[in-house]
C-alpha cells in the first residue's frame, strides 16, 4: 500500500438484519484516506456515514471486503485483536464528548497514555504539551461539569491527539454545540490539520462543517455518490 494512504477500504459492505429484512448499511464501498487529508462524510441520518466511521475506527467489522489501517490489514482480526489497533493508530472525537465526569481535563487527556503504560514523566510532558497547543492549561484541573461544551470538546480533541494517532475520527463533533462554538471547533480541527498535518475524517450534516471543508464525500443509501 502507498505509504501516504492511512486507511484503505476495498469493496466493503455492512449488513443489518436477516433474510428479506436485511439492510445494506454500506454497499460495496471503496474509499481511501491519505496522510494529511481532511475529509467530511456527509449524508442524512441513516445514510451509512456513521457505520463507515465505525469501520474505519475498528469499532465494528465489515461483513465483506478489506480494511487496511496505517499499513495493517485488519480484515481477519476479531474485535479483541482490533483493540490495540484502535489504541495505537486511531483517535476518536464524539458528539457527546464522552469525557469521564470524575476526572479532570488533565486526567481525561492522560488516560490513553496510562493504558499504554508509558513512563510517568513522558506522560506528563506529552499531556501538558497537547493542553498548551489547544489552549487548555488554565482548565486542566477542572472537571467536565465545570467546563462549557466547547471546552469539553477541546479536551476530547486533546485526548484524541495525545497518542499521536495515524488518523482522527470525529462523529458529529459540533452537534451538541451552538453554531459559534461549533465553528470554533471546526476551525481548530482545520488548524491542526494544516499546521500539524493531522489526518481527519469527520462525519456530519452540519452546515457549519459543510461550508468550511471543501473535501466532502457524500453517502446515500450506503453508497458513495
Amino acid at each position: 500500500m502507498n505509504e501516504s494512504v492511512v486507511a484503505k477500504l476495498t469493496d466493503v459492505s455492512k449488513y443489518y438484519g436477516n433474510g428479506e429484512g436485511r439492510i445494506a448499511a454500506l454497499d460495496n464501498i471503496s474509499f481511501n484516506v491519505k496522510k494529511g487529508d481532511f475529509i467530511v462524510l456527509a449524508g442524512l441520518s441513516g445514510s451509512g456515514k456513521s457505520t463507515l466511521l465505525h469501520l474505519l475506527g475498528c469499532i465494528d467489522k465489515p461483513d465483506k471486503g478489506q480494511i487496511i489501517i496505517d499499513g495493517q490489514d485488519t480484515t481477519m482480526m476479531n474485535l479483541e485483536q482490533l483493540a490495540p489497533v484502535r489504541m495505537e493508530k486511531i483517535g476518536f472525537v464524539f458528539q457527546s464528548f464522552n469525557l469521564v465526569p470524575v476526572l479532570t481535563a488533565y486526567e481525561n487527556v492522560e488516560l490513553p497514555l496510562l493504558f499504554k503504560g508509558l513512563d510517568r514523566k513522558k506522560i506528563k510532558n506529552r499531556v501538558n504539551e497537547i493542553l498548551d497547543e489547544l489552549g487548555l492549561q488554565e482548565r486542566k484541573g477542572h472537571f467536565p461539569g465545570e467546563m462549557s461544551g466547547g471546552q469539553q470538546q477541546r479536551v476530547a480533541i486533546a485526548r484524541a491527539l495525545v497518542t499521536s494517532p495515524a488518523i482522527v475520527l470525529a462523529d458529529e463533533p459540533t452537534a451538541n454545540l451552538d453554531s459559534k462554538t461549533g465553528a470554533d471547533i471546526v476551525n481548530l480541527l482545520v488548524e491542526l490539520n494544516e499546521k500539524k498535518n493531522i489526518t481527519v475524517v469527520l462525519a456530519s450534516h452540519d452546515s457549519v462543517v459543510l461550508d468550511r471543508i471543501k473535501n466532502i464525500v457524500t453517502i446515500k443509501d450506503g453508497k458513495i455518490i
